[in-house]
Parts: C-alpha cells; structure tokens; sequence
C-alpha cells in the first residue's frame, strides 16, 4: 500500500481506495506517509510474533510500520 502511495498516480489511488475499507485514509496514505518513506525502497513493516491465543492456541503477531516516529 506504501508503494502504491508513493507512485501517487490516478490509478494507484484507484486501486489503494479498491483495497482499503477506510477510504478516509487513502490521503493519510499518499500524504504523510509517502513522505515518511521516499528514502526506503521497501520493508516498510516489522512483524513481532507474540504468544499464541489464550482460548484456540492461534498464532498471534502485531504488525508495526517500521521508522513510526
């Protein structure tokens, strides 16, 4: 989705409003965090596996955007 924020073209915008449910953060997405990571060409996220579910034992993980400053 960062990716496609920075191509920041009609029908990259397009396709990030297809695949967001809260299309009130397509502009947050092409605005601020674009600008975040211009300098980075990818890996954009940390992946933090955490203890699996009390309940079903089902794997849990957060998913962070790395440099969130």
């Amino acid at each position: 989705m960062i990716t496609l924020g920075k191509r920041n073209t009609p029908g990259s915008r397009a396709e990030a409003e297809c695949w967001m449910r809260e299309h009130s953060l397509v502009p947050k997405l092409f605005g601020e965090l674009s600008l975040r990571y211009e300098g980075r060409a990818g890996g954009y996220t940390r992946l933090l596996h955490i203890p699996n579910r009390v309940g079903d034992n089902a794997k849990m993980a957060v998913v962070e955007l790395v440099d969130n400053s």
